[in-house]
């Protein structure tokens, strides 16, 4: 390792990126496999590496049905047409809420006005219909090691921008991306030739 080389080693963490409470949008072509397309939602970014949930791709399975399957019954809620999304790749078995406002439950992680909840009993309140008034459920999630996720940015892999809470609760799952990209003031049309270049 050159003198040079060792500098720029300890200065990276002066300069690290935080990308906690930010989107992220897949480049077309520099993107592949289960993410492809998607919006991710990071929760939370630092040097140990990074952890989002996908929140443009639901899947077949209903909120209703889950609750079944971990022996919960969904009353009469707003929630009975959702549907569980796709949060990525890792822990496909594990439920991840993420949810606004807050609340009080034994696994949750504050992300300003969001809180990302393991535990059981956020679901319990939802099928009592006492729970969040927003939330979105997934099974799994993304996760990246310590500085991949800054290599594959420096790839332009990603495009990134702070995130709005409207985009995921508010806006249909297949128009996400698209919104997602307006907040940078992109048309997704300009992005299908030019991956890499972002």
């Amino acid at each position: 390792m050159t003198q040079d080389s060792k500098i720029t080693q300890e200065t990276i963490p002066d300069l690290a990126i935080d990308l906690s409470n930010q989107f992220l949008m897949a480049m077309p072509g520099m993107v592949t496999g289960e993410l492809a397309g998607t919006v991710i939602y990071v929760c939370e970014h630092g040097p140990k590496g990074a952890l989002g949930l996908v929140i443009n791709r639901p899947t077949d399975l209903s909120l209703t049905s889950l609750l079944e399957k971990i022996d919960l019954k969904l009353e009469i809620s707003p929630f009975q047409s959702s549907v569980v999304f796709f949060g990525g790749p890792v822990q496909t078995d594990r439920g991840f809420v993420l949810h606004s406002p807050l609340g009080d439950y034994s696994s949750s992680i504050k992300l300003g006005a969001l809180a990302l909840t393991t535990s059981r009993d956020v679901l319990q309140e939802v099928a009592a219909g006492k729970g969040p008034e927003k939330l979105l459920v997934t099974l799994g999630y993304a996760g990246w090691g310590a500085g991949q996720l800054e290599n594959e940015l420096a790839q332009n892999a990603w495009l990134n921008v702070a995130a709005d809470i409207e985009i995921i609760f508010s806006t249909p799952p297949e128009q996400r991306y698209p919104a997602a990209l307006k907040l940078l003031g992109i048309d997704p049309i300009m992005l299908t030739g030019a991956a890499g270049h972002a």
